[in-house]
């Protein structure tokens, strides 16, 4: 019985962890406290800093992201920053997002990918 409970536990303090989460970002889009990050394939890899998409469809796609569709890991640069990545559906295409966090209210969006289902 333990270990049932203990699953339960486990997964609604997920649950909330990633909607809080997901509220910081999506406030930080609305507010446009975004950077990009510099790399070469940025044309492929970052669709909002070429223009494809914007600040308002990557918050819809994050928004409508579920728990399952999230997780997290350290930078491989630096192990003290948090990466966040959202792989999910929407609108007959699948959806890769990367962020992570430069200042506290400041978001650096690092991959928005989209490929056609």
């Amino acid at each position: 019985m333990y270990a049932i409970w203990r699953t339960f536990v486990v997964r609604v303090e997920c649950w909330v962890r990633y909607k809080e989460i997901k509220r910081q970002v999506i406030d930080c889009l609305n507010k446009g406290y975004v950077s990009h990050e510099q790399r070469n394939d940025i044309d492929v890899k970052n669709l909002l800093a070429i223009g494809q998409v914007s600040l308002e469809e990557v918050a819809e796609i994050i928004g409508r992201s579920r728990g399952n569709d999230y997780s997290s890991s350290p930078h491989h640069f630096d192990s003290s920053i948090t990466v966040h990545v959202i792989k999910t559906r929407l609108a007959g295409h699948n959806w890769y997002v990367k962020w992570y966090y430069v200042e506290p209210n400041s978001v650096l969006l690092a991959s928005i990918i989209k490929e056609k289902i």
